[in-house]
């Protein structure tokens, strides 16, 4: 099969090396030109920073005008604001029957299949973080032993499961993680349980400046979490949506529970929970650092935009994409007291 990886940057580098050393014939579309010339040139070399070992592996990288291939599938690892042309460009540079895998945050699917039809459009939800480095050098966050892929078919029958899983898990082998890749066909629910973590975590690493273990940890960061994860989680129920389990653990059982002793019990186990991801920060916050506008509106605004569809206040994932649209603006600072604006 003819793969390729568009917007290979920290995390689709780290994917593009892992298939490549897994066997797989991949291609890395990025537009950062000295990134790509780096990879050319040295090849990319993923530093494994929480399991203290480095990968170098020679990879295929292009701009993307230098795409001349058809592709049986890419992967899509660019910012969601940007899908509607990005989706378009694409839609010529796939096979007949080829798909686009969408690996983003949020609820990307349906701006693919708007383009594609939802008979090519499917996701994977990707459980590792990583950062950029530059020139060809990344650094994965998240242990070799917790990198997971979830995927499956958006609306559609799922024809292309067994081929994605067959590209996909080349990248497993490496990782060593025999779960690395698994099939689903309730992409909606593993979407919603991604969704619920990002919105909480990434957006309070975003709002405070802390790894996602320090938000699991800090006695006030924590509350505004887990108030976060409890309205994504009433959010789902009432759209009619099953969550997935999530590194094996009942998304709901365990998070969506009340009381003053469940909720103690809970914050005692958050950084537990997020422990194989504690150097993980935000995307999004490395975005504003840039000067870049972030993607809050794809990830936390998306879940208050999915609770105004069904009649369900969000009013703390509501005040946090706020918050962040502030530090965007210059009206707040980066700083862990931003979490007093929360409530």
């Amino acid at each position: 099969m003819r793969v390729a990886i568009y917007g290979a940057g920290a995390m689709g580098t780290v994917l593009g090396a892992f298939l490549t050393e897994g066997g797989q014939s991949v291609d890395l579309i990025s537009r950062n030109k000295s990134h790509v010339e780096g990879l050319r040139e040295k090849g990319a070399t993923v530093r494994c920073v929480a399991d203290g070992v480095e990968k170098k592996v020679r990879v295929s990288a292009f701009l993307p005008e230098e795409m001349t291939e058809k592709y049986d599938v890419i992967f899509l690892m660019t910012k969601q604001r940007e899908n509607p042309q990005t989706v378009r460009f694409l839609q010529e540079k796939l096979t007949d029957e080829g798909i686009v895998c969408t690996t983003q945050n949020g609820l990307p699917e349906q701006s693919v299949a708007d383009i594609l039809g939802a008979e090519r459009a499917y996701g994977a939800v990707v459980s590792f973080g990583a950062n950029m480095v530059g020139g060809g050098v990344v650094e994965l966050t998240s242990n070799l032993s917790a990198m997971s892929m979830l995927c499956g078919g958006y609306q559609n029958d799922n024809a292309k499961n067994e081929a994605l899983k067959s590209v996909l898990e080349k990248a497993g082998a490496v990782s060593g993680n025999p779960d690395f890749v698994k099939m689903t066909e309730n992409l909606a629910g593993a979407r919603w349980s991604k969704l619920a973590i990002n919105a909480a975590f990434s957006t309070l690493s975003t709002i405070t400046g802390l790894t996602f273990g320090e938000v699991a940890k800090d006695r006030k960061a924590r509350k505004p979490a887990l108030a976060i994860l409890r309205e994504a989680i009433a959010v789902a129920r009432a759209s009619g949506i099953r969550l997935e389990r999530m590194q094996g653990h009942d998304f709901e059982k365990v998070f969506g529970g009340k009381g003053f002793f469940k909720t103690q019990l809970i914050y005692a186990l958050l950084p537990m929970a997020i422990k194989k991801h504690r150097l993980l920060k935000s995307g999004m916050l490395k975005d504003i650092e840039k000067g870049r506008r972030c993607d809050v509106d794809y990830v936390c605004g998306a879940l208050v935009a999915a609770g105004k569809a069904a009649g369900v206040e969000t009013p703390v994932a509501e005040a946090a994409v706020q918050l962040v649209h502030g530090i965007e603006n210059g009206l707040y600072e980066i700083t862990a007291q931003n979490v007093d604006f929360l409530g």
